[in-house]
């Protein structure tokens, strides 16, 4: 397995998509710092903040003035955890990128040995796998076993169960995501996709350490719906099959029509005409719905418009100014 060198030598990258997080930032400092330092390797830490109303962009600044290794991406509006942390991972310059949520719910500690396992068995992606989710709500645990035995019944088994977006991915694992012209990219399913090898790291997923989720209901759910529109034609297959069942059930009734009228029954003429127009336009609305949902990504696709906006860097000297004003709350949703 080779990793091309960066040009800045800087051996692991952290990303961290961040949306209204301030409250967090203290917490994760002091637990993340102390690890990354202990590993003996240049290191950045690559903050992505993603449009965020609250402090996290003044709190990330306070912080980095003494953590050199602290590196702040602004993005110009709220654009979604995804794309924040495409930004993250494009821009990063480590051999080796991990991908970590703010909340610490993942801890930090599992980096050195996602490292190690990298290393000693020669593989370019190590899984952050989650062994104990005792600590999240019942409803949570079992939309995501829901959630990910869908996934692996879709997309197959090389998706790990309980893997969510902390894992260790190489130089060359980066490079193949820069090339991939996905929209709406879901790294759970795409990187296992890919087919390099892998290991898993098993962990605790710990409590949120401060601040409210920003993964509520509608997020998981539209999260499942690109994740099956992404990586599955299950759904176009789904219109086809609520077609063939329409056309069946049309056919048993035009059978029983011609029965009965041979029979001499009579039959309200408005009952079957109610059922047959009732039918025939649910499946079709649920087929033009589906069909509708693959055209509309393709048009985007088409339209060539990226998914998010960079508004300032701090690892770009010229953009310093911009974090030395950088106004609480000037996110923007």
């Amino acid at each position: 397995m080779l990793v091309p060198e960066t040009t800045d030598g800087t051996i692991l990258s952290v990303v961290i998509p961040m949306y209204n997080e301030a409250a967090v930032i203290p917490a994760l400092v002091t637990r993340l710092r102390p690890v990354l330092d202990a590993l003996g390797a240049d290191y950045e830490v690559v903050a992505v903040d993603d449009g965020s109303r609250d402090a996290t962009v003044a709190v990330l600044f306070d912080h980095g003035r003494n953590w050199p290794q602290l590196r702040v991406i602004r993005l110009r509006r709220n654009s979604g955890h995804q794309a924040a942390l495409t930004a993250g991972l494009h821009r990063a310059h480590g051999r080796w990128v991990v991908s970590l949520d703010a909340d610490l719910q993942d801890p930090p500690e599992t980096i050195a040995e996602m490292l190690r396992v990298a290393r000693e068995d020669g593989v370019d992606v190590v899984y952050g796998v989650r062994a104990d989710r005792s600590t999240d709500t019942f409803f949570k645990r079992r939309t995501a076993h829901t959630y990910y035995r869908l996934m692996r019944r879709l997309v197959g088994t090389d998706v790990p169960a309980q893997a969510g977006d902390f894992r260790l991915v190489s130089r060359d694992v980066i490079e193949t995501l820069r090339r991939l012209p996905e929209r709406t990219p879901v790294y759970r399913l795409l990187i296992p996709a890919l087919g390099f090898a892998s290991a898993e790291v098993r962990y605790v997923r710990e409590a949120r350490a401060a601040g409210e989720t920003k993964y509520p209901l509608h997020r998981m759910v539209a999260l499942a719906w690109d994740s099956v529109a992404n990586f599955s034609a299950a759904p176009l297959r789904l219109a086809t099959w609520l077609g063939a069942i329409s056309f069946l059930a049309c056919v048993g009734l035009i059978g029983f029509g011609i029965v009965a009228h041979l029979r001499g029954v009579t039959i309200p003429g408005w009952t079957s005409m109610f059922v047959a127009v009732l039918l025939l336009g649910g499946v079709q609305l649920v087929c033009l719905g589906l069909l509708g949902e693959y055209v509309g990504r393709i048009y985007a696709t088409v339209q060539g418009r990226p998914t998010y906006h960079v508004g300032a860097d701090s690892a770009e000297t010229e953009l310093s100014a911009s974090f030395a004003d950088a106004p609480t709350g000037s996110g923007r949703g």
